[in-house]
């Protein structure tokens, strides 16, 4: 009897610290995000000038992104661009996560979900390419005072009477703005058809279900293994370790890529392509499939670019990193409150945030509505401002395209008279074996990076200070 009643109060504080997570994280009065106009915007590789061509005036002038009247340069092209990212936020009444109570990942799950979108970019890349949009970003509104206010109070009210009565509240089901393409029609009709499937399946994955390939639950589920409880915050050095999920996602569509984890921020090629030339056949090859012989690799680089604030010196580093088509973008934020940077424009970070509270939707339909899953309001950080301890990523479809890959980042790497260690090397040859978890207490799986647990070393933040 006594363990029936704890495990009844334990549900209703669940329950009511969703209400509160509700309000946080839904009840905000969000300001649009200013761009200069003179100077170029760059996302994840592709750049944009918000500049008329017939303006010549020296002064900066900022605009409110996005709004209507406002027409000038690549504007419309980087709303479309930016808006067709994935975008995966906190989310709630979903089923129950593993070892368990909890239906939602407000409040503690930020860092996954910015770990999904930078794999989500990665897998746009591999099945449809940079030059993808979705033909629907632009009919997307802007998250304005009153969407969320509006929004926010409805799920407020629904929480609170949901927790009273004990029931569950409805999910947000609605119609798909992409409809189905039936039969047969001409070749264009064909290919934007092939490009919504992928669409679809890409954020099916990620969907918050037991059964989703790359979702939240499978997510947790390999957390348990390193120490990691849901409700608990992960950095972006575990993350990153997560995320080699998609090497066990049973979709065939997925045998075609694979993820790998650099040491103590080393990069060894021979691992990398040991990875991508242990290849099976994609049996539904994408449009732009990696060689017959090889799979695409992700690779992914937990750096810590500074002591207890981001050193000055990476900034053009970071910059960078961000103008190559071939990076998926940074996971990092601020102290404890993730993000996933997507580009720059002069000192400050272009980001998706994943701080916004969303209901449930069940992706095992054909037509599961698609608009929750896409942003189109931008976010502005000052570098400045950055955690030091982030993840790096970057897409390469093949062995020749590793070649090329690594051989542009060790020209960006080379150290300066400023910068005299690089945030991370390319060496040739394989990395130590070791087990991740080997000899590690609990308290100390945090920080993936200790070669010899019996070291006594200092802790800062996802790593280990040799």
């Amino acid at each position: 009897m006594e363990n029936k009643g704890s495990d009844e109060v334990e549900k209703l504080k669940t329950k009511f610290l969703s209400v509160w997570h509700n309000v946080k994280y839904s009840w905000a009065l969000k300001p649009k995000t200013s761009f200069s106009r003179n100077s170029p915007v760059l996302l994840l590789g592709k750049c944009y000038h918000f500049k008329a061509e017939d303006d010549d005036s020296p002064t900066e002038a900022c605009y409110e992104a996005f709004d209507e009247d406002f027409i000038m340069g690549n504007v419309e092209a980087f709303r479309k661009d930016f808006t067709s990212r994935v975008w995966l936020t906190y989310r709630e009444d979903f089923p129950l996560l593993p070892g368990s109570t909890l239906t939602s990942d407000c409040g503690w799950g930020c860092m996954l979900r910015a770990g999904q979108m930078m794999l989500a970019q990665a897998l746009i890349l591999h099945f449809l390419g940079r030059e993808w949009t979705w033909s629907e970003a632009l009919t997307l509104q802007p998250l304005d005072t009153e969407t969320w206010t509006t929004t926010a109070a409805k799920r407020l009210v629904a929480s609170l009477e949901a927790s009273l009565q004990g029931s569950p509240r409805p999910s947000d089901q609605g119609s798909s703005a992409i409809p189905q393409t039936q039969g047969t029609g001409s070749a264009e009709e064909a290919d934007a058809h092939l490009k919504e499937t992928y669409h679809r399946s890409v954020v099916s994955w990620f969907g918050d279900t037991s059964s989703a390939q790359l979702g939240l639950h499978r997510l947790v589920r390999l957390g348990l293994t390193m120490g990691k409880q849901a409700g608990d915050w992960y950095g972006p050095a575990i993350v990153a370790h997560i995320l080699k999920a998609v090497e066990e996602a049973m979709d065939p569509a997925l045998a075609g890529i694979t993820a790998y984890v650099s040491q103590d921020c080393t990069v060894y090629s021979a691992d990398v392509l040991d990875n991508a030339s242990l290849s099976t056949q994609n049996s539904q090859p994408a449009p732009a499939s990696p060689l017959p012989d090889s799979r695409a690799v992700i690779i992914l680089i937990p750096v810590r670019l500074g002591g207890e604030k981001t050193n000055p010196e990476y900034f053009e580093f970071a910059k960078s990193i961000l103008s190559l088509e071939y990076c998926i973008g940074i996971i990092g934020g601020k102290p404890k409150q993730a993000c996933y940077f997507v580009g720059f424009q002069d000192d400050s970070l272009i980001y998706m945030d994943p701080h916004y509270c969303q209901s449930f939707v069940d992706v095992s339909t054909s037509d599961f509505p698609l608009q929750s899953y896409h942003c189109p309001s931008p976010k502005k950080m000052p570098f400045s401002k950055m955690d030091p301890s982030c993840t790096i990523g970057f897409y390469s479809r093949s062995v020749q395209d590793y070649e090329r890959i690594s051989q542009e980042l060790s020209k960006v790497l080379q150290p300066t008279a400023k910068d005299k260690y690089p945030a991370f090397t390319f060496v040739q040859g394989h990395g130590k074996d070791y087990e991740l978890l080997a000899g590690l207490t609990p308290e100390k799986r945090e920080w993936p990076f200790i070669r010899d647990p019996k070291r006594t070393v200092t802790t800062a933040g996802d790593f280990v200070l040799l």
